[in-house]
Parts: structure tokens; sequence; C-alpha cells
């Protein structure tokens, strides 16, 4: 592999393994927060047990995205120099606004949240959490805003002189169609993973636990999980069509991909499975549903979706001469593997609700297993969306400005990056034994016990 070839898996690994960090912070901390205002409101011991428990699990899931983000952004200037020379004047503002406000905002709050406990009245503790849940919206809402300006460059003009983007409207930036549904569909999918993984680690407290002290409040914890999960499942499908449909009118030949659709048709069939040549060039058998695509592309169930031919010859002439066909087996099935994953999770959480209903508990032993395995549901469907999003983009890196292999530093060796990579890999597999081990361990602990000195459960304290 070439110096482009290993930047871009390098940024695909590191990319990936942040992501599955930022929606289970953003997602947790408004489930944190839910828990903490139950207890200010009730006073209920277990209210205040969980929101221990769930804390500080949420606090490793910080700390590890944290770390990862870090070595995110420094791939930037190490291996895409020229890409950030292109866009540095735009993405300057909505990165400056998500590190100095956002970033700061988060971890002053927690920070206050972690050692305010015992010195700060149950309300203003209470809003700390709030603040911090408030500033992981904030903080994706800009970075989606950066990522949105790769898939539909608005507001800047393009310096011939210096080859670069420069900003002229910051509005125009921060209100990007685009970056909104994207808001809209990764908070959507972030209240989705916190709510799976709520109920996977409250299952298996009860699985392990059943008859224990703590059953009661681990059965509401699954049931709010459960909850959470299945309403945030609803807005994900909504807001996925949303952003599909979006997404045909600005990047169609990413939706063409999606469904390895070569031809135009009017309508549009989707496909459940399509089994192609391997290397994407046409399409050999598939079983469709008729019209579902149409639907999905254009809301209607006979609106016409281009073709990937089609696509071809059309930037052909308006860009000049190139392939501006992305990875189609790639892009069919983590298209795919996306809407499934999420559906299987929610699926499970349906069931959930099902099995206990009117104080039930669920008896079989599948099902606790199945929503163990739920964790896991969508964290895989955030990162077969997000490879996806940016693979479905090629060969452009912001799309129908600069492509790819043009934002890639010219000083830099293949072998730099592929000794960078290999180190990368090692530190980020270590963190992943650890993360695991610290998520383990905390996970299978039981409740913490709290108790309350002689001024009542205003101030409950923590004991180990």
């Amino acid at each position: 592999m070439d110096q482009l070839d290993l930047a871009r898996w390098q940024f695909g690994i590191t990319t990936v393994y942040h992501f599955f960090f930022v929606p289970l912070t953003i997602g947790m901390a408004w489930v944190v927060a839910g828990f903490q205002t139950a207890w200010v409101r009730t006073r209920n011991p277990a209210y205040l047990g969980s929101t221990l428990f769930f804390g500080r699990l949420f606090l490793i899931i910080f700390a590890l995205g944290v770390v990862t983000g870090i070595v995110q952004e420094f791939q930037f200037g190490m291996n895409w120099s020229e890409y950030s020379v292109f866009v540095g004047d735009v993405f300057g503002a909505p990165l400056a606004f998500e590190g100095l406000l956002a970033f700061f905002l988060e971890s002053t709050f927690i920070g206050l949240w972690i050692f305010g406990r015992d010195r700060l009245s149950p309300r203003l503790h209470l809003a700390t959490i709030y603040l911090v849940a408030i500033g992981s919206l904030v903080s994706a809402s800009f970075i989606l805003a950066a990522n949105a300006w790769m898939q539909h460059p608005v507001g800047f003009t393009f310096d011939p002189v210096e080859r670069r983007a420069e900003l002229t409207d910051i509005g125009a930036v921060l209100m990007n169609p685009t970056a909104l549904v994207a808001v809209y569909h990764t908070v959507s999918a972030a209240f989705l993973t916190a709510g799976a993984f709520v109920l996977g680690v409250s299952a298996w407290q009860l699985w392990h636990r059943s008859h224990g002290p703590d059953a009661p409040a681990f059965r509401r914890a699954a049931r709010a999980g459960m909850w959470i999960t299945l309403v945030a499942g609803v807005a994900v499908l909504a807001s996925g069509h949303t952003q599909g449909v979006i997404m045909t009118q600005q990047q169609p030949m990413k939706m063409a991909a999606a469904e390895a659709l070569y031809r135009t048709e009017q309508p549009a069939s989707f496909s459940l499975l399509t089994v192609g040549t391997l290397d994407g060039s046409r399409e050999i058998w598939s079983i469709k549903v008729p019209g579902l695509l149409s639907f999905l592309a254009t809301g209607t169930p006979d609106g016409r979706v281009e073709g990937i031919y089609d696509l071809q010859d059309r930037y052909v002439q308006q860009f000049g001469p190139g392939d501006y066909r992305p990875n189609i087996p790639l892009t069919y099935w983590s298209y795919r593997l996306m809407i499934g994953c999420g559906l299987l999770a929610t699926a499970i959480a349906a069931v959930g609700l099902w099995q206990t209903r009117k104080g039930r508990r669920p008896a079989s032993p599948w099902f606790h297993r199945a929503a163990v395995a739920a964790i896991g549901l969508p964290l895989l469907a955030n990162s077969f969306g997000w490879i996806f999003t940016e693979m479905g983009r090629q060969p452009w890196v912001v799309w129908g400005q600069m492509r790819t292999a043009d934002g890639v530093s010219p000083g830099v060796a293949a072998s730099t990056v592929l000794t960078s990579m290999i180190v990368f890999t090692i530190l980020y597999g270590v963190l992943a034994v650890v993360g695991v081990y610290l998520l383990r361990r905390h996970a299978s602990a039981g409740l913490p016990r709290v108790g309350a000195d002689s001024e009542g459960a205003d101030s409950a304290r923590l004991t180990y």
C-alpha cells in the first residue's frame, strides 16, 4: 500500500475506535442525569445508587473518549496537511467553538460533579451533570457541522491563488441542512447506544443476582434502558429517512452505491440481498422490495433514483476524467449492517418491555443473553454508519472540491505512516484491554452502598 492507502487506514482505524465512546458519552451523560434527577425528587436511595453505579461507567467511557479523540485530531497535521490547508479557514471556527466552549464546559463541570457531591447542594450538584450532558451535545454539534461541510460544502469561497477554501458565512456552515439532520440522527443513535448499554448491564445483574437486594433497582434501570432504546430506535429510523432524502439530493452517488443501483430507476427497488462482481462493477442476482428505495431516497414510492453508471458519466463531464464511484460492496453492506444492527437492538428492547410488564421479570436465560449482546449492536451500527458516510463520499475528501488523493501530506513517507499506524494499533489494543477490564469490573459489581448521616438524605455519602 502507498502513503494514501496507509493514511486512510490509520484515520479509519482511529476514528472507528474513537467513535465507540462518543455516542456512549453523549447518551450516558443524560442517563446519569436522569437517575440523579429521580433521586433529588424522591430521595430514594436506590436512585442514588444507580446514579453512582452508572456514573462510574460513564466516567470510564468519558476518559477513553477524550484520549482517543486527541490522537485522532493530530492526524490532520501529520498525514493530511494538504487537506488541512484547504479546509483550515472553514474548520477553524467550529473546531475552536468545540474546544473552547463545549469541551471546556464538559471538563469543568464533570470535575465539579465528581468532587462536588458532598460540597454542593443536591440541586446544584444535579445542575453540574446536566451542564456536562449539554456540553456533550454542543460538542457533537460543532464536530458534525465540520464533518457536514465535507459532505456538502457551503458558506465559503475558493481562493485560486492560495488554493484553499475561505469562510464567508459561519451561519451557513453551522446551519447546514446536512449538519442539522446529522445532529438529529447522531444524537438519536447516542441515546440508542446508551439505552442498550444500560439494558445490557442491568440484565446481566438481574441474571446473576436475581434474588439480591439490588434486583429491584436493576429491574427499574433495565426498564429505563428498554424505553430509551425503543424510543431512540424510532427516532433513528425517522432521522435516517430524512438524512437519506437529503443525501440523495446532495450526494446521489452515495445513495446509488448504498443500493448498488447501476442504472437509473423510477420507481426504484430496495434490495434485501445483492450478489455482484468482486469489483462491484455490476449486479449478478438480488432480492428486491419494489418501490422501497424510491421512498427512502425521495420520500415517495415512485421517485426517480439515479444509477451509478449515469452519475459516473455526468461527473466525468462535470469534474473531468476519473473514477467517481466509491467502493460499492463496502458501501452496500455497511449501509445494511448499520440498519440491521440498530433494528435488532430496538427489537430486543421491545421484547424486554413486553416480558417485564406488570412487574414481571424475564425467566428465560436467552433474553438475558440477548440483552447483554445488545450492548454491542448499536456500537456496530454506529461504526458501520460512519464507514458508510465517509466511504460513500469517495473519491472526495470534500465533496466536489478536493479529492482524497490530493489531501495527504506530501512530505510524509509511507514507511512513516506505517510505523505510526503500528504504534497506534498497539497502544489502542492496550487501551482496549484496560478499558474493557475497568468497565467489566465496575459493571459486574453491585450498587454502591449508600448511607445517610444525621443531616438526612441530602448529605447521603458513598461508602466503599
